[in-house]
């Protein structure tokens, strides 16, 4: 955020005592004994590596956008309540993604927006039937790898008046085409790189109000 990002990324997990923390893996990882998945050990039995939602909000505040990868089957409901109560300004800038958007129809209505995260070759009926379906159920975005996303790509789900995001951008002359052809959002571990990029394409953002 120091660096100028707008937002950030986790995947999200449920502990056994109904906690939402953030990790990559899910996983805690042993040097005696065996590897345990997040789910199976409470809140408190996790390293102190591996924050929960809460405390990422205590830490950082709540002036970006959140995006957050739904890893169980609860997690999204335990997000909404979690920021719903600790920061409920913050709740529009919390955007819930799965792999598949039938999972995230629950959670419609209370203030977040949905993100389908999939693959090209994964939609069967192809991407103009799919931006219809998205927009007829409430899902508010889709993420593609940056390799599936073109310039005419960004324009079919725009014309559907859904927002797109590209992920594993991480070299600048992907970034600059992603920026180009005018994704939403990009994903990217290269902060430092996202910005110059960004910087060289769109210019500085405006100052917040």
């Amino acid at each position: 955020m120091k660096l100028g990002a707008t937002g950030l990324e986790s995947d999200v997990w449920i502990t056994a005592d109904h906690i939402p923390v953030l990790d990559h893996d899910g996983v805690v990882k042993r040097s005696i004994g065996r590897n345990r998945a997040i789910r199976e050990l409470t809140r408190s039995a996790l390293p102190s590596h591996i924050p929960s939602l809460a405390e990422l909000i205590e830490r950082c505040g709540t002036d970006y956008h959140l995006s957050l990868d739904l890893k169980d089957a609860v997690s999204g409901q335990r997000v909404i309540d979690v920021v719903t109560e600790a920061a409920p300004e913050m709740v529009e800038r919390v955007w819930l993604c799965a792999s598949q958007w039938e999972a995230l129809l629950p959670l419609r209505g209370q203030g977040v927006k949905l993100v389908e995260s999939t693959r090209l070759a994964k939609l069967k009926e192809g991407p103009e039937r799919r931006a219809a379906t998205l927009r007829e159920r409430g899902i508010d975005a889709i993420n593609f790898h940056h390799s599936d996303w073109n310039g005419g790509m960004v324009a079919l789900f725009h014309r559907f008046d859904r927002a797109t995001f590209g992920w594993d951008m991480q070299e600048p002359h992907i970034l600059q085409a992603g920026f180009r052809m005018g994704l939403d959002g990009v994903y990217s571990d290269w902060v430092d790189r996202m910005i110059d990029v960004y910087h060289a394409e769109i210019g500085w953002p405006k100052e917040k109000s």
